[in-house]
């Protein structure tokens, strides 16, 4: 809470004064950086801002994202060129029925000469790992990265192995083609901090994105303007960002609307149309990811406006609805528009 309880005096008063001015200098400083991440995106990326500032949200708060969308809207691109720009490794696994689990963590090799074993690391060792089609891949597979996702480590073996800091998984899925398909489990799904959509760009940037590649023979050079310590840097800052106890309690509200929209006058319907609410990680992952988005608006504090910003993202995956509210083609971003009209805001 801030200075205004009774048992403040002025000398805790000016302490938490200065400690927000430090902070918000702080802060101000690492928003130049982002600005020059983006930028040196942008040369390449046409459009798509909001996928840069979900992929920039997924570095800070060291989260992992899915992303959905047709085929042909730069979402490997995108990828690709944000590791260029913050001097990353980057590996891609195209996700395919035939893949093992030793095709992306790695296995033992023998060796006939030393009648020993050797680790093989597989490209799990990376930075950012794009996992293209990854509802392609079947189950064990997807359990294999699962470890590697919420542990930060892999087991080759009987010795476990420590992946490179920051390790993010971005996976992408097609919306529309689902035969030879494996759904993703649920419990894979909600370690996903982000579910972003990617949609098809406008026509104004489409025409940018004809006229720039017709006049270039090649993409254009991206530089390295950041380096891992950076990306470091802007987590340890992210710990500063202040989220007031009001703003604590209108993410509790959101998050057990979900759950309990019986009891909250206005979202009653709803109790027909979620079969499960969102988990406590959505509850941690909307307070860390306000936090974020205000640390790239260069703010030392979260408002509720940065909550709904990112709720969307935030919640999609992590909503299960009925058979009734698929029927009424209801999805879950009509139930979290409806939660987030609803809900008071502080």
């Amino acid at each position: 809470m801030g200075p205004r309880g009774p048992g403040w005096n002025n000398r805790e008063r000016n302490k938490y004064s200065m400690d927000l001015q430090n902070a918000t200098n702080r802060i101000a400083a690492q928003g130049e950086l982002v600005t020059k991440i983006k930028d040196e995106v942008g040369k390449v990326i046409v459009g798509q801002e909001k996928l840069i500032d979900r992929l920039v949200l997924a570095l800070v708060t060291d989260g992992h994202i899915l992303l959905e969308g047709v085929p042909g809207l730069a979402k490997t691109l995108s990828v690709n060129t944000l590791a260029k720009a913050l001097g990353l490794d980057f590996k891609r696994i195209s996700f395919t029925p035939d893949l093992l689990p030793a095709d992306v963590v790695g296995t033992l090799i023998y060796s006939p000469k030393t009648g020993e074993f050797s680790p093989k690391k597989g490209p799990v060792f990376t930075n950012l790992l794009l996992a293209d089609e990854i509802n392609r891949a079947p189950a064990k597979v997807q359990s294999a990265l699962l470890e590697s996702m919420q542990e930060r480590q892999v087991t080759i073996g009987e010795t476990t192995y420590p992946l490179p800091k920051p390790f993010l998984v971005l996976a992408t899925q097609n919306p529309i083609e689902q035969e030879g398909t494996y759904p993703l489990p649920e419990a894979q799904v909600d370690r996903f901090m982000f579910k972003c959509l990617v949609e098809t760009p406008s026509r104004s940037d489409e025409r940018r994105i004809m006229e720039r590649f017709a006049q270039q023979a090649k993409a254009p050079d991206v530089a390295a303007v950041a380096t891992m310590d950076d990306i470091l840097a802007l987590r340890e800052t992210l710990k500063e960002v202040y989220c007031d106890e009001k703003v604590g309690d209108y993410i509790l509200d959101i998050v057990f609307a979900t759950r309990e929209p019986d009891k909250v006058k206005g979202l009653e319907s709803l109790k027909e149309q979620i079969q499960v609410g969102a988990s406590p990680r959505a509850t941690l992952c909307l307070n860390k990811a306000a936090r974020a988005n205000a640390l790239l608006h260069g703010r030392a504090y979260a408002t509720p406006q940065d909550v709904k910003e990112i709720a969307h993202d935030v919640l999609r995956h992590r909503i299960l609805l009925t058979y009734e509210a698929e029927a009424e083609n209801v999805d879950s971003d009509m139930v979290i528009d409806k939660i987030l009209s609803t809900i008071p805001v502080p």
